[in-house]
Order: structure tokens, then sequence, then C-alpha cells
């Protein structure tokens, strides 16, 4: 027996031998595929496999050593996530130690580093040695692109993960990435490490005395001279090389020293390009720079700027309207960019060119007619008007903008009456820009402005873009000019309110409800101050209270819209503590009394109050509520929950506006089926409360809730009870009330997902507790997850377990949320997938065939949610089944396989070139779908799939153009704008540039 057993264990073993000998000895890549894949499905453990690798890892020739060190590393990149602690500490030290080995071994030694890199388990201190090791047996810059560029990643890793750990080496960290850096050429080399540049700085590593180095290691790339070859399959452009070295110069004022004079050099260069970079350059730099730094360089600065000017418009320093007077207005746009970019070094360079430029605009303005003329000019006088914004001025007599003010407000005001739409969003942004301005606008100016953005808010919707963007300034002006507002604004909001609600009594045409919708979002839009607030919020409660007297003629979509208001009001209003708690204890209490009247029993029942039951309301005025509680402070929060947990549990109505109630509001006891529907009331306020807020009787509210979560009368009811009793689990502390908790949840749980009429209400709560626990990795998460896959194979649940995953994976927005409080750890998704993936794909290969669509809805919900860089080096092992998964009937399959492969085509190309000739089919097939969200996102992927190499698409070509004809005559015009996209690429591909 025991040598049969021992024959036994040795089979798999020699199986692995043979994959391992195939690599190293024959040369052959499938095996590490093979290998990688055993280890993740659990057939052998990374430990075998440097078992089995043995003499290899030992062998005396390098390029033995080689393969065997590139073997483990591809198994590592796909099995890191498998690793423990111990195992990590010993496989680190192993690839420290060949560091030091032969120049052939360094490579596949680096992917192994950068697989360890990604390890949850990295023990502490191991980042740090992992980068000594690196900077001091490491000559990078003599190493391949490809092998650079792995080292970069290693850096990028321990930066994302290990911060503290790295900051601790102080400035020696900053020294050895200089080493690693310096003298590198390649692109897609530059851009990685001009982001760990900017990280450095921007994370506040210790820079030490490399100053002055950090700066030579970049700076020498300035201004960027590249142009991307043909065929270029990184697409990697110049714009993105100039946009990330800028992002570095300009992150620290400990540059300027070094910087200034560079730029100042490059200012006065023949090369436009290099003039306009260093310009661009300057002016980021002014955002960050103050006058410490600049006041040495100004006098040389102002100088460049001067002769700059005269350049770009001769006579600057007289007359510059020969460039202003060109009869295409855009070929002044480069020039007054220039200008800009040069009048934001100082504040005395920013004076000087306004000065000279404004009036010029200001003349140029009124004699061209044409809507597009004045746009692009008052464009280029709203860049200048920004710049006066950087610069403080103590005595306000010497602002240059003083002296055009009145001149300025008239353009502004001729553009909002601009037929033109383009033109009157310029103006708008203008009019901010100005008010802006401290004591720039008089009162009278403010009257008038006031009454232009007012009619600007009700315009019609075909100037919807146009609406908004009056909308924003009001509420941005209003916080600067509360009075003015007060005073011109809301006073007609509220006579149009007023008349609204005159039209929706008399059932008035679309045209006046459409008026109303626009009054209720400028009321909300404006509510940017507390003075404010205090007049706008009285106005919109008193609306609702007018809709359940039956004064009105209102449809949920009314409240909705009402209630969309508040929500906005109250995001507003999360800015100030004052109002913030203004807002909670007017609101609320009138939602809720508003809710309890609607939900009494009535002898003639009113379809007027019942609107307010409505699911589509409710979830709107659960919107509201928490918006309105996740930012109150603790000691507010705690005076407002001994008021409505107690209404709830004990029909206590006394602090509720007109609480006459003709009887007694009990949700959990004998409420009627309105009142139980309150309770998603209920779950807004409390699952929003801050995590340190007691709350009086929780050991009665979570058993009520819990109750009434497997209650079949009304779903609405179960699913808020469920949610909240998962909400508030989420929240508590560990220890013995949490575990009692837990253990009434499962029993009920069980008891319902037996035979019986609660078998869904049981699911549902199921599914929210184990989310609740999911995010905030309790233990006994794992046993409830393994409970909801058992599920994917029950005939009647089957289908909702499967589209449970996509609930447990995605951010909720009204409970379980951080802007709740909530318990949301910032990996769950990595580590769910790591520990349940492998039993859904086990489960998927045992279950019968009519039950593993389930399966793959399951895991295709899991993937889709998951981040890329995690999915990436696991996308072997998974591919298959996600191409499966494109087969399998179910559109919501069908629609979320797509979703998680369209970015693989991008991300991962030579992974996904293996399967085209599957991928093109099952694409091609898909394109025909009687769902349009499945043709839409088919053909998206088709236009994806050109991003892989070229020669291997080439024979596809004319099965491709041919089959996309067809989508061409859709019925639904965004599926033919696919079709049009993704066939042009096809037939692109292989021409010259493409």
């Amino acid at each position: 027996m025991a040598a049969a057993a021992a024959v036994e264990a040795a089979a798999p073993m020699g199986a692995l031998w043979g994959l391992v000998h195939d690599f190293v000895v024959g040369q052959q890549e499938g095996p590490a595929d093979q290998v990688a894949a055993d280890v993740k499905s659990g057939n052998y453990t990374v430990l075998q496999v440097v078992e089995a690798l043995g003499s290899s890892l030992e062998n005396p020739e390098p390029r033995t050593r080689a393969r065997a060190i590139q073997l483990l590393s591809q198994v590592l990149l796909h099995c890191h996530t498998l690793l423990l602690e111990k195992e990590v500490v010993h496989l680190i030290l192993f690839y420290e130690n060949r560091l030091k080995d032969h120049h052939l071994v360094i490579p596949s030694v680096l992917q192994g580093l950068k697989a360890l890199s990604l390890c949850v388990a990295l023990p502490p201190g191991l980042a740090v040695s992992v980068l000594k090791a690196i900077f001091q047996e490491v000559h990078v810059q003599s190493l391949p692109q490809v092998d650079r560029h792995t080292v970069y990643n290693i850096i990028t890793n321990f930066m994302r993960t290990r911060e503290e750990e790295l900051k601790s080496l102080g400035a020696d960290f900053t020294f050895g990435f200089i080493q690693v850096m310096d003298g590198e050429k390649d692109p897609r080399n530059l851009l990685v490490a001009f982001r760990i540049v900017h990280d450095l700085i921007s994370r506040d590593y210790s820079l030490g005395p490399f100053v002055e180095e950090l700066f030579e290691v970049t700076s020498c790339y300035f201004p960027i001279d590249f142009t991307p070859p043909p065929n270029d399959p990184h697409g990697i452009q110049r714009e993105d090389l100039i946009l990330s070295l800028r992002a570095v110069l300009a992150s620290t004022p400990r540059f300027a020293e070094f910087l200034l004079p560079l730029l100042i050099e490059k200012v006065d260069s023949e090369v436009l390009s290099a003039k306009l970079d260093s310009l661009q350059t300057l002016n980021a730099c002014c955002a960050v720079y103050g006058q410490k730094e600049l006041k040495d360089f100004l006098p040389s600065l102002w100088a460049s700027i001067r002769r700059e000017g005269q350049d770009i418009m001769p006579g600057y320093s007289g007359d510059c309207r020969h460039h202003l007077c060109e009869p295409d207005m855009k070929l002044v746009w480069p020039s007054a960019k220039l200008l800009q970019a040069a009048a934001g070094a100082s504040a005395r360079a920013c004076d000087s060119v306004t000065s000279n430029v404004l009036p010029l605009l200001l003349e140029q303005f009124h004699k061209h007619s044409q809507s597009s003329q004045r746009r692009t000019i008052l464009e280029m006088l709203l860049g200048f008007l920004k710049l006066q914004q950087k610069w403080s001025y103590e005595d306000k007599d010497q602002r240059p903008l003083n002296g055009f003010k009145d001149q300025l407000c008239s353009l502004v005001f001729m553009a909002l009456t601009d037929p033109s739409t383009q033109l009157q969003l310029v103006g708008i942004r203008t009019l901010t820009v100005l008010g802006a301005q401290p004591d720039l606008l008089s009162y009278e100016d403010l009257e008038l402005a006031v009454g232009h953005l007012y009619r600007l808010s009700f315009l019609k919707e075909d100037s919807q873009s146009c609406r908004v963007a009056a909308l924003e300034a009001s509420g941005t002006l209003a916080a600067l000019y509360p009075v003015a507002f007060s005073s011109h604004l809301v006073p007609k909001l509220a006579e149009e309110l007023r008349v609204g609600e005159s039209n929706l009594t008399n059932g008035d045409e679309p045209t006046q409800c459409s008026r109303h919708l626009c009054c209720l979002q400028a009321l909300s839009a404006v509510s940017t101050h507390p003075s404010i607030v205090k007049e706008t919020l009285p106005l919109l409660l008193q609306h609702l209270w007018q809709v359940n007297r039956g004064n009105m003629v209102a449809q949920s979509s009314d409240v909705i819209a009402v209630c969309q208001s508040l929500r906005q009001m109250a995001e507003k209003c999360q800015q100030d503590p004052e109002s913030c708690w203004y807002f909670h204890q007017t609101a609320i209490p009138c939602l809720l009394a508003l809710a309890v009247q609607a939900s009494m029993p009535e002898k003639e029942p009113s379809v007027l109050r019942k609107v307010l039951l409505e699911d589509e309301v409710l979830a709107a005025m659960v919107s509201v509520i928490g918006t309105a509680t996740t930012h109150l402070s603790p000691e507010l929060a705690a005076q407002s929950v001994t008021h409505i947990v107690p209404l709830f549990l004990d029909g206590n109505v006394s602090f509720l506006p007109e609480n006459s109630f003709p009887s007694r509001f009990q949700p959990f006891q004998d409420g009627s089926s309105g009142q139980r529907r309150l309770i998603a009331l209920l779950m807004a306020f409390v699952c929003s409360l801050p995590r340190n807020v007691e709350i009086p009787q929780l050991n009665q509210l979570m058993r009520e809730l819990l109750e009434l979560s497997c209650c079949h009368s009304c779903p609405f009811s179960s699913t808020a009870a469920a949610k909240c009793f998962a909400g508030l689990l989420n929240k508590h502390p560990a220890g013995q009330q949490l575990d009692e908790f837990l253990q009434l949840a499962v029993d009920k749980v069980e008891a319902g997902l037996g035979s019986g009429p609660c078998r869904s209400q049981a699911f549902t709560l199921l599914l929210w507790v184990t989310k609740a626990l999911v995010l905030r990795y309790h233990p006994l998460s794992s046993c409830l997850t393994a409970r909801l896959m058992g599920l994917l194979s029950d005939p009647e649940l089957g289908p909702a377990a499967a589209d449970g995953f996509s609930l447990l994976m995605s951010d909720c927005t009204d409970v379980l949320t951080r802007a709740g409080h909530a318990e949301v750890r910032i990996m769950f998704r990595q580590r769910f997938f790591t520990d349940n993936v492998p039993a859904l794909v086990q489960g998927f290969h045992a279950a019968p065939q009519d039950v593993k669509p389930n399966y793959l809805k399951g895991l295709s919900h899991v993937l889709n949610r998951l981040p890329k860089p995690v999915l990436l080096p696991e996308l072997p092992t998974l591919l298959s089944l996600l191409l499966e998964a494109l087969s399998c009937p179910d559109c919501v399959v069908q629609l979320s396989t797509l979703s998680c492969l369209q970015p693989l085509l991008l991300e991962a190309p030579q992974v996904m070139s293996l399967h085209v000739d599957t991928l093109v089919t099952k694409f091609l097939n898909l394109s025909s779908s009687p769902s349009m969200a499945v043709r839409i996102a088919a053909l998206q992927c088709m236009h994806a799939l050109t991003r892989l190499p070229t020669p291997v698409l080439l024979p596809y070509k004319p099965q491709v153009i041919r089959a996309l004809a067809k989508p061409l005559d859709d019925k639904k015009r965004l599926v033919r704008k696919e079709a049009v996209s993704a066939r042009g690429e096809w037939f692109l591909l292989g021409s010259p540039g493409s």
C-alpha cells in the first residue's frame, strides 16, 4: 500500500519534471504556461516547482540557469497571490543573491523580483532590501529596454504599496533612483521614470542633497525632441513626454534656481516649438513657485517676455493691431497663448501684458460682428483675466482691471445676449472670472448679472449646455455675493415656483412643467451660502407639503425632481458645518413627516399622497437623507439619532412637524405595507452615521430588521431591512455582540433558504450580509461566500446567485459606502478574487451543463470589476472561460464579458493574439445580438482588436470588412456609429502610416 501511494505521489511530480525539462533543455515556451496553470489550480506548489528545477538553478552553464529562473519567474508572475510570507522571504533572498550572477541571468531575475513586488504577503523591510540590492548590483542602463522597464515597474510597485518603508531610506532612495534613470533614452521608459520622479516629489520623499542631481537627470530631456516612428504599436506621442516632463519640472519650487535660467535661455531660442514649450512650462511653474523663487530672475524673464511680445505682435510696446486685424482670427490664437504664458511669470509681467493687450481686445470685439470672431477674442481676453487671479494686490487701486471694468462688463453682457450659444458660454465663464476679482463689480453690475443668469437658467432644451453653465455660475457667484442673489434672484425663483404650483394644479402644458423643473434646479444651484440656504430650503420643503395636501396634480417625477434638488443642496451644504446641520434638522424631520403622513391608512385612498410611497420616490428621499447625514459631526449626529430611531421603534413622532396623525406609526409591529416601506428612510439615516455614534436600542433594532428582512409580503421593505441590517453589521466593532448578531443572521438565512415562501428574501439577506463582511475582511465572509456559491446550482435561485457576485464586487450608492463611513478595505476586490475565483472555476468544471451559465455569469461579474493590473497576470488561465462565456445565451453574461475583454485587448495584445480566431468569430456573431448594448460592446471589441499585432490580423481583414457591412444598416444610431468606427480601423489595417 505504501509503495502504491509513493508511486501515485511520484506520478504528478514526474509530469512536472517533464515540463521543466522541456522548457529548460528543450527551449519550448509552452510548458511555462502549463506549469503556472497547474500551480494555480493546486496540482503543484511553488516549492515543488523549485524542487523540480533543482540542479538547473545551480547549473554551471549561464543559459541553463537563466532558463530555469525564467520558468520560476513566469510561475511567480501568475501565482504571486498564492505565496505565503515565509515563501516570499526565501524567494527574495534567492533572487537578491542571483543579482550577482552572469549578465544572461539578470533579466529573468528581475522578472521574478517584479512578481514578488506585487505580493500582498511581502514582509516589512524586504522592499528596501530588494531595492538596495538592485541599486548596488545592477547597472540598469546597460540592460535592454524591456529589462530597464522591469526595474522601473519594481520601483513603482514598491512606491505604491510600501511608501513608508522606502521613505525610511531617506535620500539614499532618491540617489539610487537617479543612478537607475541616468542616461535613459527610451520614451516608453521615460514616461514611467518621469512619473516616479513626480511621485518622489509630490509624496514628500527625502531629496536630501540631491535636488540638483535629480533636476539634472530629468531636465536634460528639455525641450522634448521626439518623433514617434511609423507603425509605432505603443502609441507614445511627443505631447505625452512633454506633459510628463513639465509635471516634473513644475512640481517643486526647489527646482527654481536651476530651471528658470534654462527656461530663459530656451525662450530666446529660434525654434518655435522650444519657445512655446518653455513659455508653457514657465506658466505651469508660476502656479507652484512663489515671489521668493522668482524675484532674482524677474529682470531676465521680463526682458525675454518683452522681446517675445514684440516678435509675436509687432509694435507690442506700441501698436500690436497688425495681428489682431487678420481676417482669420484663429491666426491670433497661438500669439495670445504665448503672451498668456509669458504673463504668468509675475504680477508685474501680468500687469504689463494685460494693460497693453486688454484695450486692443476690447476694441477688436466691437469691430467684429460675427459671433465666431467675437468668441475667439473673448476667449483670449478670458485667458488674461484668469492670469490676474494668480496675483494678489494689497492696494485695490493698483489692479489694472479697475480701469477697464465698465468696458468689460458691457462686453460680457453683450455676449450673454448674443444668439450664439458658444459665445454665451464664453460670456458666462468670463462673468464668473470677473466676479471672482475682489471688489471689482459694483452692486448695479451684480444686479444686471443676476438678471442675465436668471434668464439663461430658463433656456429651452436646445440650449441645455448654456443653461447648465448659467446654473454653475450662479452657484459660484452666490457664494461671493449672497446679498445680491438673495435680493434679486431668490424672490424671482420663489414667484416662479408659485406660478409653477398653480400650473401643476391646473394641469397645464409641458412647457410650464419644464420651467418648473428649471426653477427647482436653480434653487439648488444658488444655495451655496448659509444665508441663501435659509431662504431656499423652506421654499422646496413647502413645495413638497403642497403635494402632500393634494393641492397639486403631482406625479412621481415632480416629487423626484424636488428630492434631486434637495440632494444637490445637501451636497453643497456639506462644505459648511453650520449649513449642514441647518439642512439636516430642517429637511429630515420634514421628509419623515411627509412620508409618515402618506403611510397612514385612509378611508378614501389618495393617489396624490401614495405618490410619496412609490419605489422611485422613496429612493430619491433616501438619497437626500443619506447625503444630509454623512457629514454631520458625531456630536450632532448623536442628537439626531435619539429622535429618529425611537420614531421607528416606538412610534415617537413628537419631533416631527405637523405630527397629528390619524393612527400610530408602527412599521415593525402590525404596521401597514405603506409604513413598512419607510424602513428605507431609516436605512438611509442610520447607515450614513459616523461609526462612533452610538445607536439607541440597537439590539432591538437589529432583531426587528432581521425579522422584517424575511417577510415575503413586501419585497421592497424586506430588501431595505436586509440592507439596513448589513450596513449596521459592517460598522459594528468586533466582539461578542457582533458575533451574536451574525449567528442570528446565519440562522435566519438557513431557515429561510429551506422550502417556503421566504426563500428569495432569505437569499437577499444572505447576499447583503456577505457583502457587509467581505468589505471589512471578516472571517465569516468566506463561509457565506461558499454558501452563495452553492446556490449557483439551485434551480430557483441560481441565476440570482450569479448576479449576486456583481453586487459583491460593485460600489453601492445608498449603503455600505465610504462616504457613509462604512468599513471598506481598499483591496477587497483583489482579496475576493484570490479567495474565490479558483473555487468558481472548479465549480464550473464540475457543474452539470444546465447550470454552467450561472458559474460563467458569476465569474464574469467578478473579473469585469477587478482592477486590470490584477487581472492581467491571471489572464492566460482564465481566458478560455471568458471566451466560453461569450457563447452563453444570457445577454448579461455577454455584456459583462465583452466589457472585461475590451480593455484586455488594449493592455495584453500578445496574450490575446493567441486566440484571435475565436475572438473574431465570437465578436462578429455578437454584433448581430438582439441586445443593442451587446451589439455596441461587440463592435467596440472589434475596434480594439485592431491594436493586436498587424500580421496576426491581416488574414481576417477581408472577412471582417464584409461582416461589418451589416451593422452599418442597424436601426440604432449608436450601433451604426460604432460599426463605422470599427470598420474604418479594419480598412486601414496594414496600410502605410496606420
